[in-house]
């Protein structure tokens, strides 16, 4: 085996690696410029063409799905308007309802209220008249108990019944309150 002088150098007896050898490089350029032309042809007439139009149906794709995206953003943000149109209409109405119901149940309430304290007044009335007319009754009959009762005390002190008439003037004469 042949010896080396360095790690770098190729072994004694050996040439160059052909690749690198000068009466090479002209084939070498030919056929470099040929699979270039060749490679280029290929890629402008069927690579590029082909990746255009994914790129260009991408593109429509997304442009359509941002439309339609948009479409249905519109239709949904008008549902969202006339729910919330309706929504307040419907709390109006509620309101005007509410507010009708209460002022008719108020106005009930005060013909009732008016109602019986027309009634409470009659009975107070009646028993005022009926409390009066007692109180006259036992006026009345007051100037009759109160004879009979001097009657009676005048007996247990004296001993003897006072005279009717005499009781009757004594209580009549009384000074009154």
């Amino acid at each position: 085996m042949a010896a080396t002088n360095a790690h770098t150098e190729a072994p004694a007896g050996q040439g160059k690696f052909p690749p690198f050898e000068t009466q090479y490089y002209p084939s070498q350029f030919v056929w470099l410029v040929l699979t270039f032309v060749l490679l280029y042809a290929l890629m402008a007439r069927v690579a590029v063409p082909r990746i255009g139009g994914i790129l260009a149906e991408r593109s429509k794709r997304i442009a359509d799905d941002v439309a339609a995206a948009q479409q249905l953003k519109e239709r949904s943000d008008a549902a969202h308007a006339a729910y919330e149109k309706a929504l307040a209409d419907a709390r109006g109405r509620a309101q005007a309802i509410a507010n009708t119901t209460r002022e008719s149940e108020a106005a009930a309430a005060d013909e009732t209220n008016k109602r019986l304290e027309a009634e409470l007044h009659e009975r107070l009335a009646a028993a005022d008249r009926s409390i009066a007319s007692k109180r006259a009754t036992a006026m009345e009959s007051v100037g009759a108990i109160a004879a009979e009762t001097a009657a009676a005390i005048v007996e247990r002190l004296v001993g003897k019944a006072p005279a009717a008439e005499d009781v009757a003037a004594a209580v009549h004469n009384l000074p009154k309150r």
